[in-house]
């Protein structure tokens, strides 16, 4: 059983909920924060939005929510654990994966599809990914940050999962929609359980939303 956890603020937890529910088959639960126990599931996603209206700053306080106790105890076990854009947020304001998400380069909101590339292998969320994908991006802090010590470990642990590219595969300054630090969209841990990425593979997941690529990153929920 998946469960998508609910925070104040979260407004892309119905469409997670629909992509691994009504278009996965998956059996997937809804669950308030305050409510969640680990022990009952064996996945957890952290879905978008602006918990707390990210007051403070994007994701700390629900870093602090009972449910990330229960969170970490679940990435202890190995259990998979994915978070999506403010849950990405939210896992490094933990602690749980290393690096910060600042306020994009251009202080704007951005959204818009982009095209990210497979960088490593160490993730099981990236076990079905090939080589590329497009994918939307919705957000105002998502510019990855990590010191050149954390980025030389994130790299030799093979640990950066996906990458802005161009339409030719390449990691350019244009491809960047934020200005993260080496192109990075998403990272995992060391274990590959634990996944956080600011791009939403729930709004590719239907010809009609403009592209399936999403599924493949989903798809290995079960």
């Amino acid at each position: 059983m998946i469960a998508v956890i609910r925070f104040p603020g979260s407004n892309c937890d119905m469409d997670m909920v629909h992509a691994l529910g009504d278009v996965l088959k998956r059996k997937v639960k809804l669950v308030w924060h305050r409510e969640f126990k680990g022990g009952e599931f064996d996945v957890v996603v952290l879905p978008g939005g602006f918990t707390y209206g990210d007051h403070l700053r994007a994701g700390i306080i629900a870093a602090f929510s009972p449910a990330m106790k229960e969170v970490r105890e679940m990435a202890k076990e190995g259990k998979p654990v994915l978070g999506v854009c403010n849950g990405f947020q939210i896992l490094t304001e933990t602690g749980m994966l290393p690096g910060s998400l600042l306020r994009n380069d251009g202080l704007n909101f951005v959204c818009k599809w982009i095209r990210l590339k497979k960088t490593g292998g160490r993730s099981l969320f990236a076990r079905k990914v090939e080589d590329f994908v497009s994918v939307p991006i919705a957000h105002n802090e998502g510019r990855y940050f990590i010191d050149e010590k954390g980025l030389r470990e994130l790299e030799q642990n093979d640990q950066i999962v996906f990458k802005y590219v161009d339409a030719g595969g390449n990691e350019t300054y244009e491809s960047n929609p934020n200005g993260s630090l080496s192109n990075i969209a998403g990272i995992c841990n060391p274990e590959g359980n634990v996944m956080g990425m600011m791009p939403h593979p729930e709004r590719a997941c239907e010809e009609i939303l403009g592209g399936k690529d999403g599924l493949k990153i989903l798809e290995v929920l079960k």
